[in-house]
This record gives C-alpha cells, sequence and structure tokens, in this order.
C-alpha cells in the first residue's frame, strides 16, 4: 500500500472516530431530547402528510356524544375508541398528532362530550383537561318524578337512564334517615314533591344516587330555618307543606297567584272541606303518553284514588309534582283571603277568578 493510500485510510478513519465521538457527545449533552426527536420524527412526518386531515370531521351531527377515557388507557385505545364513536376518522394520525404535539402525555381520564364537527385537532386538546365537561339539567316546577325521569332519557350526556334514576327516588327506595326526618317523610314513600326544581351543571360522572342527592341538597338548602320553624309552628310538616305547593304549582299560572291560591285550599282545609283539586285527579291518571291528562266533570267522582281529593277529605297522601321555592313560601305565607272558590277567567291570560261563595264562583263562569 503507497503512502498516499495510507494516509488516505487513516485520515478516514480519524474522521469517523471524530464522528462518533462528537455523536456520542451529542446523545450525552442532549440526552431525551434527542432520543425523543428520534421517536416523534415519523409521527411529525405522517401528520405533515396528512395536516389537511387534522381539520376534517367526521360528519354535521352536533348531538353531544358522551366519551368515555379509563384510567390507563392509552393513546392507542383512546383513538380507537375515538374510531369506534365515529368521533375521528383515520385512528393512526391521532396517536401521531398527540405524540408530535407532546399530548400524549397530558391526556386524562374521564368523561368528555363531543359531536361529529369537531376535528383532530380540537378533540385532542379537549381530552387534556375533563374538568371542563358537565352535564347541564334543567327540572321545572310542576314536574313529577316520572318527567324528571324522561328529561334524564332524552339527555344524552347521562350515564343512566331515567328508570335508574326512578329506582333510587320511587316509592320503597333508600332515603338518607336524616332527611327523611327534617321534612316527615313516611315509611315507603317516594321522593315526589322532593328533586327540587332549578338548572344544575352536573359532574359528567354522575350517578343516579348521585343526582338524588344532589336534588335533595338544593331542596334542603332553599328551605331557611325560619321557614322551617314557620311550618312547624303552624302545625304542619314540610311533607305535608310540600303537598298542598304541589297542587297550587300544578293550578297557578301567574306567578303573583300563587299565595292566592294557597289561600284558598289553606282556607277549604281549615274548615275541613275537601281541597277538590283538579291536579289530584289527574295525578292516579297520568301515563307516559301525557302526564297530566285533560279530565271531565265525570272524572271528579269516577276516579278511584286516595289522591283524588274530591273523593277523600284532607291532603292526599302525598305531594303530586315538585313544587318551586316561591310556591312553597307562598303556601306557607298565603294572603289572608275569604276565597274557597276559583275558575280560570275568560280572558285565557292565565289569572282566575275567585268566589267566596259557590254561587259566586258559578256566576264566574263564561
Amino acid at each position: 500500500m503507497n503512502r498516499t493510500l495510507r494516509s488516505l485510510l487513516v485520515l478516514v478513519i480519524a474522521l469517523g472516530f471524530a464522528s462518533v465521538v462528537c455523536l456520542g457527545l451529542v446523545f450525552l449533552l442532549a440526552g431525551d431530547d434527542i432520543v425523543d426527536f428520534l421517536r416523534v420524527a415519523p409521527a411529525r412526518f405522517n401528520v405533515f402528510l396528512n395536516r389537511d386531515a387534522l381539520d376534517e370531521p367526521t360528519g354535521e351531527s352536533t348531538d353531544p356524544v358522551r366519551f368515555l377515557v379509563a384510567n390507563g388507557d392509552t393513546p392507542p385505545v383512546i383513538s380507537q375508541n375515538l374510531l369506534g364513536a365515529g368521533l375521528i376518522n383515520d385512528s393512526e394520525l391521532f396517536v401521531d398528532y398527540v405524540r408530535a404535539q407532546s399530548l400524549d402525555v397530558e391526556l386524562e381520564a374521564g368523561v368528555y362530550f363531543f359531536s361529529e364537527t369537531q376535528t383532530i385537532r380540537q378533540i385532542a386538546l379537549a381530552l387534556t383537561d375533563s374538568s371542563t365537561s358537565q352535564i347541564t339539567f334543567s327540572i321545572l316546577p310542576g314536574w313529577r318524578i316520572e318527567e324528571v325521569a324522561a328529561a334524564i332519557d332524552v339527555n344524552p350526556l347521562f350515564g343512566f337512564s331515567g328508570s335508574e334514576f326512578l329506582n333510587v327516588v320511587g316509592r320503597g327506595a333508600q332515603v338518607d334517615p336524616a332527611f327523611a326526618q327534617l321534612v316527615g317523610l313516611p315509611v315507603g314513600a317516594s321522593l315526589e314533591g322532593f328533586l327540587f326544581p332549578d338548572s344544575y351543571s352536573l359532574s359528567p360522572d354522575i350517578t343516579p344516587i348521585g343526582l338524588r342527592d344532589v336534588l335533595l341538597e338544593s331542596f334542603r338548602a332553599g328551605l331557611s330555618t325560619q321557614v322551617i320553624d314557620d311550618i312547624r309552628d303552624q302545625g304542619f310538616s314540610i311533607f305535608d307543606i310540600v303537598t298542598f305547593a304541589s297542587i297550587v304549582q300544578r293550578e297557578a299560572v301567574q306567578t303573583e297567584e300563587y299565595p292566592v291560591i294557597a289561600s284558598v285550599y289553606r282556607n277549604r282545609y281549615d274548615i275541613s272541606m275537601n281541597l277538590e283539586a283538579d291536579p289530584t285527579v289527574q295525578y292516579p291518571l297520568g301515563n307516559a303518553s301525557n302526564w297530566w291528562p285533560r279530565i271531565t266533570a265525570a272524572d271528579y267522582q269516577g276516579v278511584i284514588s286516595d289522591y283524588n281529593t274530591y273523593r277523600i277529605n284532607g291532603l292526599p297522601p302525598g305531594p303530586i309534582a315538585s313544587p318551586g321555592l316561591r310556591t312553597i313560601e307562598a303556601t306557607v305565607y298565603p294572603d289572608e283571603t275569604p276565597f274557597f272558590f276559583f275558575r280560570a277567567d275568560c280572558r285565557t291570560d292565565g289569572y282566575h277568578d275567585f268566589a267566596i261563595t259557590f254561587e259566586e264562583h258559578l256566576a264566574n263562569g263564561c
């Protein structure tokens, strides 16, 4: 081997050794950074090639889809579940995107609500914070427990059915003894009347028992100590007043008439006159097709039920719906009136005409 070739060989070996040393120093100084770079390089390349697909939704439906990320779910598992739910079109692209953006270590377990209109970018970012997911749920004054259950069934965000909720609020369900004692709830009675009407922001992982407890706590928080004391001073239990108020709630349309209508029923009760409240006839007749059906004069005596206050004296066995706080307070503090009768006025405006005698009541007819 001549001197020139030997010199070139030595130079190549020297350069190779220097390269190895330099590369070693790079790995030594860069540590995990270079490893991470090499790991995500293919993912970044795939994301670059398919960048337009990152912003393409799977559909046009805005209906919320409940999506669960369980503890321990990896990005590939999450991506497959998203694909199965119809929320993304490319599971591999999703995995590469979260890796390329370093979101793979930030994905949180929890319940989320997505729609077909969201993109991979939007879904991936949302999956880093499960605390933003909430269920908005409203109960209207005058709803019976079956109507609350029906509202659960039409809300796709809940992880349980209306029938499962009825199992924990219906007759015979276990009730917190402290709450039962506070309100005077009879043994075995349902929680009809105590599912407090309001708008709620609920945890996405709420259970039937959890929802029940939220509603009962809202009821308890709504009654001041003064109202509770005044109920007892009047010789009633909270259960009695809520039963009264549920009737007022179903009869009244205009808020300002709450205390007047309450006075009518309190006046009747005080002289042991039958309450003769139409909603107490509707209640036992209600069914899934119409929980508050129209009734006829024949139903007043024809509906055989302990709730029918045309047939029974005093209060029915319990509330027929959930009254709002203003209705409860109007029942505790009714107007002082001489009225024993009322009927809808002839203006169809939601107001009523009130009367002292039955003859006056008949004269108020249209």
